[in-house]
């Protein structure tokens, strides 16, 4: 194969952004990361900002030095901010010519720049053989459209020149497991354009694309005995939701390639070959990924978590006074499924204000999964003094690398909640057990003129005698009706929380339809978790904290509620908490999750009645 550049203009864009410091001298070496045996190729060691002399170069006893070194000066100027900064740089080129196939290490040159040495950076080559004469078996992709010309009808691109292979880094990976699938461009032809570009769905995964960069160089390849330029055209990660069977379809991209045409023409420069545009239409192989399950013996506290991670735990304090925010935090650090990991569930004490916990993520998607920190912190506030204990938390994930679940621990907490102030705010659905001190140490002198009684009169058996004892009577009686009217009141907090808790979630639900207008997917199903879970909160008497799938079926069963009417419920919260994370959902379906979150929460309700007559 003849050593030539190759353009592709999916690539020709370079984006560079931010400042860029000048003034600095570097000493680097550059060349292609692979060449092929017998061809010729550069060998450059770049000097910025200054002038060096006695270039020493290592021995390169795999490669022969054709030519060199040739130099060349450039300089570029830059005005920021009205300050201008200047760069120059002196290249030394080598051309050399591997003697043999294998990789191939070309250790540090040194060169002197105003007394100093400086020292390049090392490099790997690996030497590729020449291509096989012998004729080349059908490439991945050879199930292509006719081949199309726009210039002479003889000149063709055909399966071996260039083709597209989906490549997949793992094909039995287990359910959850992150791996990619890379589509990368092989060609041994000039790209002159691309086209319409379809590649495939991922139905069944969760998605995330992995960022290639903006200018990407052109790799040297052998694939079936033969040397091809490749680039990646899309690098994807996919979570597989299921196990079994799952298919990757094929997808197709439609390129133009210039290819000789098989004439000859004069020119001052001497006979060259005609060239032609060709457009011909490359295919992805399909893929068919065997999804192993999870082992069967999960733990109770497995939390959807598949990858390698570490559990860091913190609380802000262990003693402070009633009414007093405490938070947990947890910290899930490692590479994996990080977002549909479920959250660890803290049980408070229950005479303790919990709210809903602030997660933060900070991810990346790199090729081996989602790599970075969760961030969890739980808030309560405890309303009485006292000692409390907030039991051990566990967080168990699968680690595929050892075929094993794997359980990580917030150790036990110990409180010591000493008596709030006075005047400190609680929430009304609370009471304050802090004394109340009425003093009245002074008490104010009479005025005016006094009065006076007849000697004659008896308070004895009069009016105002009866008086005296009446009207504290009443007073007690009084005070006696309304302290219990009040105490029947704040006994029936829950009662009262469970009468609203149909038109709470119809609340909720009514703001998860103004997300299902604006196609807002992920706060939509979010609400409709809020609104089936604060349902259940309050309609069982049950703290959010301590709510879970199995005690919710426990009091529905207790309350006579049929199985069948509960498994729905659990069936929409399994759907909207993995509907969350997976690829789009139809508005179809997010109109069908709302409908029958509506329908299953009326007919509870006419349930429940049924059973209160």
């Amino acid at each position: 194969m003849r050593h030539r550049y190759i353009h592709i203009l999916l690539f020709a864009v370079l984006l560079t952004g931010g400042g860029k410091a000048f003034g600095q001298v570097t000493f680097k070496a550059s060349a292609p990361a692979a060449v092929v045996e017998g061809e010729q190729f550069r060998l450059s060691f770049i000097l910025t900002n200054n002038v060096g002399k006695d270039l020493r170069i290592p021995d390169l006893p795999d490669f022969d030095i054709l030519f060199g070194p040739t130099t060349t000066t450039s300089s570029s100027q830059q005005i920021i901010n009205g300050k201008t900064s200047s760069e120059s740089s002196v290249t030394y080129t080598y051309i050399l010519m591997a003697k043999k196939t294998g990789k191939f290490t070309i250790p540090p040159a040194f060169i002197k720049v105003d007394g100093s040495n400086y020292e390049s950076n090392s490099l790997q080559i690996e030497v590729l053989p020449p291509d096989e004469s012998s004729s080349q078996g059908a490439a991945p992709g050879s199930n292509r459209s006719g081949d199309r010309s726009s210039g002479a009808g003889t000149a063709t691109v055909s399966a071996n020149d260039a083709f597209i292979r989906a490549i997949v880094s793992k094909n039995d990976p287990y359910e959850q497991e992150g791996f990619t699938v890379t589509f990368r461009l092989y060609t041994t032809l000039n790209v002159v354009n691309f086209g319409k570009i379809q590649f495939p769905e991922f139905e069944g995964f969760m998605v995330e694309e992995v960022e290639l960069p903006s200018n990407q160089q052109l790799q040297l390849e052998r694939y079936n005995g033969r040397n091809y330029f490749t680039a990646d055209l899309r690098k994807t990660l996919l979570f597989p939701q299921r196990s079994g069977q799952i298919s990757i379809p094929r997808g197709s991209l439609e390129m133009v390639f210039s290819v000789p045409s098989g004439r000859r023409v004069s020119t001052f420069f001497g006979t060259q070959e005609v060239m032609v545009d060709v457009k011909k239409e490359l295919v992805t192989n399909p893929l068919s990924i065997n999804v192993k399950p999870l082992p069967a013996n999960r733990p109770s506290s497995y939390a959807n978590a598949v990858g390698a991670f570490t559990l860091k735990s913190g609380i802000n304090s262990t003693e402070v006074k009633a009414n007093e925010a405490i938070t947990v935090t947890l910290e899930i650090s490692g590479t994996g499924n990080m977002k549909l990991i479920r959250n660890p569930g803290i049980e408070f004490p229950n005479n303790f204000e919990v709210y809903d916990p602030t997660v933060t993520n900070s991810l990346n998607v790199t090729t081996n999964g989602l790599t970075g920190i969760r961030k969890i912190e739980y808030m309560a506030i405890p309303r009485y003094e006292g000692s409390y204990t907030i039991p051990a938390v566990e967080f168990t994930y699968f680690d595929p690398t050892k075929n094993r679940y794997e359980t990580l621990s917030m150790p036990e907490q110990k409180l010591q909640i000493a008596k709030g102030d006075p005047g400190s705010s609680a929430v009304s659905t609370f009471v304050n057990r802090q004394d109340v001190r009425v003093e009245q140490d002074i008490r104010f002198l009479k005025t005016g003129e006094p009065a006076y009684l007849s000697a004659t009169t008896f308070l004895v058996g009069s009016l105002n005698y009866w008086l005296w004892y009446l009207i504290p009577l009443l007073i007690l009686i009084v005070l006696y009706i309304i302290n219990r009217k009040q105490a029947r009141e704040n006994a029936n907090v829950a009662l009262m929380r469970t009468r609203k808790a149909n038109k709470t979630a119809i609340k909720r639900l009514k703001t998860a339809n103004k997300y299902l207008k604006e196609q807002d997917k992920e706060h939509f199903y979010n609400e409709v978790l809020r609104a089936i879970w604060g349902y259940f909160s309050d309609k069982l008497s049950i703290p959010l904290a301590r709510l879970s799938r199995n005690n919710i079926e426990e009091e529905l069963s207790r309350k006579g509620i049929s199985e069948q009417l509960a498994g729905r419920f659990i069936e929409i919260l399994n759907t909207c908490e993995f509907a969350r994370y997976a690829p789009a959902e139809s508005n179809a379906e997010m109109d069908r999750i709302y409908n029958d979150t509506m329908k299953a929460i009326e007919e509870m309700e006419n349930r429940l009645r049924k059973v209160k007559r």
